[in-house]
């Protein structure tokens, strides 16, 4: 399936199943489409250069390229969590535009490099470096799309597009792969993927993306650095919502890491029941992504967050029961469920927790931020399931979702009114600035240019409107 068609199969799919009006679709805006067409196309060409990889890893290592793929896989991790924030800390310098062309580019040349591997510490460097640029495209990009579709409803229902696009990428990809591999060598891949990444590049290009509002953050490097996660560690709504997405992490730690031991060892399956397994999983996360935006329709998504967690956690909790492996198609498949109903509608809450200069730090947080519950996630599933057993490990990240839900109840507030009283002290400093609610310190606010620096000060006062962490707003109102 061409990733042309993948993108039409993906809109036909959703469309079929929401019948919602051109109105209410994200794909009547032109400008989503593109972006849309080369997320996908990013997403298989990766997709493929996954498979060609453990291929790579194999006839380096033989029977040790698990280690080296687990290796690879923690270097990856480690490549988001520090990278994401810096780029995101720095993304308001930069024309979103350039900077994600850019990104693509060199996420092409980089992967193209891949074929000439002679030595396991190449596989490191490159992994490496490709996730660092990786780590500041995909934040930014995100935090694009809020400006292409500023309508709630359709953002929702993007969203869930985005969602279904990553499900139908994990399904698919590995068959893509099989049939190249059946007339070419696992070399095409990469270059595949690195095509892709060009054919990215240049539909960006063609793509017409608003200009972002000028930001002069105050402070030295660490505050431009570090403002996406202290300002999103600030909010409780995202702290919040953190915590569920360490209910996340447990579970898809669970089915990723485990599934093949306890399929083959504990109930004497074959590999296509493997295969099977991690299907359902995936077949759970994509029937909810074509149901939530309906449900979100009349929920809000603190509910159905709550609602998504809990569910993961009844499943982990039922592989302690010994389950068939009929019943563990059925247990992966609700989990599925479970960890979409999470993960799907968090860009809305991110969206509605920052300012639109600020989009690309937040953005920039949650990614990071969420990467890192996967990789302890990750090493924990792998380590009780060895020594503990399946089923103890299921049981006790079972039960640590639940904590995580408890956690997330309390932590984000159930009268989340977006409205907030709060109070400003007195302040002189300088910055890049308009005449608004905050600065509205001169008479003739006609002659002075739209944005403008100047030293200036801020009286003391009292007031409210919709309430985000920003350089006006460092601490949230008690």
């Amino acid at each position: 399936m061409q990733p042309r068609c993948y993108t039409i199969f993906v809109w036909q799919l959703s469309r079929w199943y929401y019948k919602v009006s051109e109105t209410d679709s994200p794909f009547n805006n032109a400008e989503f489409r593109k972006l849309f067409s080369a997320q996908v196309i990013a997403l298989v060409g990766t997709g493929l250069a996954t498979v060609a990889l453990t291929l790579l890893a194999y006839d380096l290592a033989g029977g040790n390229a698990g280690v080296i793929l687990g290796q690879a896989l923690a270097i990856k991790m480690i490549a988001y969590v520090v990278f994401a924030p810096v780029v995101g800390g720095f993304a308001h310098r930069f024309n979103r535009k350039h900077l994600l062309i850019s990104l693509d580019l060199v996420r092409a040349l980089t992967v193209l490099a891949m074929p000439f591997v002679t030595a396991v510490w190449h596989i490191y460097l490159l992994i490496f470096v490709l996730n660092v640029f990786s780590a500041g495209f995909k934040p930014v990009f995100q935090s694009t799309i809020p400006d292409l579709i500023p309508d709630e409803r359709q953002y929702t229902r993007a969203l869930s597009y985005s969602r279904l696009a990553y499900d139908l990428e994990n399904l698919l990809s590995p068959l893509l792969a099989g049939i190249a591999l059946l007339f070419f060598g696992y070399s095409f891949l990469f270059m595949v993927n690195s095509l892709a990444f060009l054919i990215s590049a240049f539909i960006i290009l063609i793509t017409v993306i608003p200009q972002a509002e000028q930001l002069d953050r105050p402070g030295g490097l660490w505050h431009e650095i570090s403002f996406g996660v202290r300002s999103y560690l600030k909010t409780p709504r995202l702290r919040g919502m953190l915590a569920l997405y360490l209910g996340v992490a447990c579970a898809s730690a669970m089915v990723i890491v485990n599934t093949v031991v306890y399929v083959r060892d504990q109930l004497g399956g074959s590999e296509a029941d493997v295969a099977m397994a991690l299907a359902a999983s995936g077949a759970g996360s994509m029937l909810t992504a074509l149901t939530l935006p309906k449900i979100l329709d009349h929920f809000n998504d603190r509910q159905v967050m709550l609602c998504g967690s809990l569910v993961m956690s009844a499943g982990l909790m039922l592989i302690y029961t010994n389950p068939t492996y009929a019943e563990v198609l059925a247990i992966w498949f609700v989990i599925g469920i479970g960890w979409s109903t999470v993960q799907t509608p968090a860009g809305r809450v991110v969206n509605r927790s920052s300012s639109v200069a600020d989009r690309p730090a937040y953005f920039s947080a949650q990614f990071a931020l969420t990467h890192a519950c996967w990789m302890i996630a990750y090493l924990v599933a792998g380590h009780l399931g060895v020594l503990l057993g399946i089923e103890t490990t299921a049981l006790l990240l079972g039960l640590a979702v639940a904590l995580f839900t408890i956690s997330g109840t309390v932590i984000w507030p159930h009268h989340d009114s977006l409205t907030l009283e709060h109070h400003h002290a007195q302040l002189k400093h300088q910055h890049l600035h308009t005449h608004d609610e905050h600065h509205d310190h001169l008479e003739h606010k006609e002659d002075v240019p739209i944005s403008h620096s100047h030293e200036h000060q801020h009286t003391d006062f009292t007031h409210s409107h919709v309430f985000v962490i920003d350089d006006h707003h460092p601490e949230w109102p008690r």
